[in-house]
């Protein structure tokens, strides 16, 4: 006898639709998983007879053996539980074969009987949109959010079994969360000081560019760039949905429904390739910088990182995709971010304080070559960020909140959307001349920089949409005259004189 479910598993950030099929012989007693399950979902066996029979429902004792379709596509995770069971259930006579039809199934048993949320569940469901999907009762909303046709919560395997078998009728769903409330984040009226910081995390939110900011311990870096994130407005649904996915496919505890608050993601400076990029062995998974996709990724001590791994970044930055090739297969994952990056001007953190730095010229030097010129490129905001003077400490005078810049930054972004795009570092070249115009001085002041090889042809573009982004939060033209590149360039410092470097700006 011979019963077929449908569910999906997780490969990267997307679902892909598996056909369980559940045969019944002959032969001894024994539960046979085959098409290229991993480790978890081979223990299914015991997962799924526990659960039957802890549900008060019959076993066979016969030979059952599940097949995973297609047979190329590696299965991982706790997903396809449900499907097995309920193909058990209906190859054994105990819920019709009908019941499954058009119908998917997604959950992990516990020994109980109880069914359990699982990894990916807003891809996983994706992938299925087109059936009625029954999931945990954890994962409803989440389900729901991802647009499916129809979707039903159940609790236990007994639960199910009793509504396939047409005794009860479908429980009701959960009761609808109250409206999400974005979490406010530290306000920036707590930096003291530190105006150019400020602007410059301005016009990184508004713009989209990724801002380095360079200086002592102590000078207020990380306090900044905690700050910047709840700057952004929260995401359309099209971004919260991806980004929702990604960080349901890592794993990650979602709010209920989608992620509407662009999230903040700090790795640790000995973070591997790995982890920030994705990858892994047993199956891919998503890295930080996927997991910052629609948000900010804040690297604090970036000259601590291996050079390796911050150099891995130059791609993503450019494309907003990273694509990830291992012997088990290849996936791509989202990564548009808004890349802040923090790091002390060498290794003590002391230098540009004339008699203040203990480093040799040897450490300085092999401290500055982890920050690659080319990467440093892409950085379109470089400020140099000092400790605030006593008075300004002690005189405890505040900056303006949180929601005032916000409510600048949400203009000035409203304005780059009316040309078609996110945010302005977004830009072609071609939008970017089709959009803007430059002045007879302000055109001179860049051949002039070209010329002394003061900036790359990358770094030109950077800097005209650097004050583009300057004009829109004033509510000027987009004509770019001298004291706006000025400006551009003046948050464009050329770090690599205190870094002992000769990287082009």
């Amino acid at each position: 006898m011979l019963a077929t479910a449908t569910s999906a598993t997780l490969v990267g950030v997307n679902g892909h639709v598996v056909t369980v099929e559940v045969h019944l012989s002959n032969g001894l007693p024994s539960f046979t998983i085959v098409g290229l399950p991993d480790a978890a979902c081979r223990e299914a066996r015991d997962r799924v007879r526990a659960a039957v029979m802890t549900a008060g429902l019959e076993w066979p004792k016969h030979r059952v053996t599940v097949n995973l379709a297609p047979s190329g596509l590696r299965k991982g995770g706790a997903a396809l539980d449900l499907a097995m069971a309920a193909g058990v259930l209906a190859v054994t006579e105990q819920v019709p074969s009908s019941s499954l039809r058009g119908r998917a199934f997604l959950g992990e048993l516990g020994l109980d009987g109880a069914i359990r949320p699982v990894v990916g569940a807003l891809p996983l469901v994706d992938a299925l949109s087109d059936r009625v999907v029954i999931v945990p009762r954890e994962a409803y909303h989440v389900a729901v959010a991802a647009g499916s046709k129809e979707v039903y919560a159940v609790e236990t395997l007994g639960q199910l079994a009793s509504v396939l078998a047409g005794k009860t009728p479908w429980p009701d769903p959960p009761p609808d969360p109250p409206p999400q409330r974005r979490v406010c984040g530290p306000d920036l009226r707590d930096v003291v000081g530190q105006p150019q910081a400020r602007r410059a995390i301005e016009v990184a939110a508004a713009g989209g560019h990724h801002l380095l900011m360079l200086g002592p311990p102590g000078a207020g870096k990380t306090m900044l760039a905690r700050r910047l994130v709840g700057l952004l407005p929260d995401l359309g649904r099209e971004f919260a949905l991806a980004a929702t996915r990604v960080q349901s496919a890592a794993g990650l505890p979602l709010p209920t429904g989608l992620a509407t608050s662009p999230i903040l993601r700090n790795p640790h400076h000995t973070a591997t390739m790995a982890a920030l990029i994705g990858g892994g062995s047993a199956a891919i998974r998503p890295g930080e910088i996927s997991l910052a996709h629609r948000g900010v990724l804040f690297l604090d001590e970036l000259g601590e990182f291996a050079p390796s791994v911050l150099d891995a970044l130059r791609q993503p930055l450019e494309e907003g995709v990273v694509r990830v090739s291992r012997a088990a297969g290849a996936c791509e994952f989202p990564a548009r971010f808004l890349l802040v990056a923090a790091m002390n001007p060498c290794p003590c953190g002391q230098a540009g304080r004339p008699g203040s730095c203990r480093c040799s010229d040897h450490a300085r030097q092999r401290y500055a070559r982890r920050l690659s010129g080319p990467l440093l490129d892409r950085f379109d905001l470089r400020v140099m960020v000092q400790r605030p003077e006593p008075d300004a400490l002690l005189n405890g005078a505040r900056g303006e909140p949180t929601s005032a810049v916000a409510a600048r930054v949400a203009a000035a972004r409203a304005r780059a959307t009316a040309r078609g795009i996110e945010t302005n570092a977004e830009l072609t070249g071609t939008q970017l001349e089709g959009h803007t115009r430059l002045t007879d001085g302000a055109r001179e002041v860049l051949r002039e920089r070209l010329q002394r090889g003061l900036l790359s042809g990358r770094g030109m573009h950077r800097v005209r949409c650097v004050a583009l982004t300057l004009c829109d939060l004033a509510g000027d033209e987009p004509i770019i005259d001298e004291s706006r590149l000025a400006e551009a360039l003046n948050l464009r410092a050329n770090t690599g004189k205190l870094l002992g470097t000769a990287a082009a700006q």
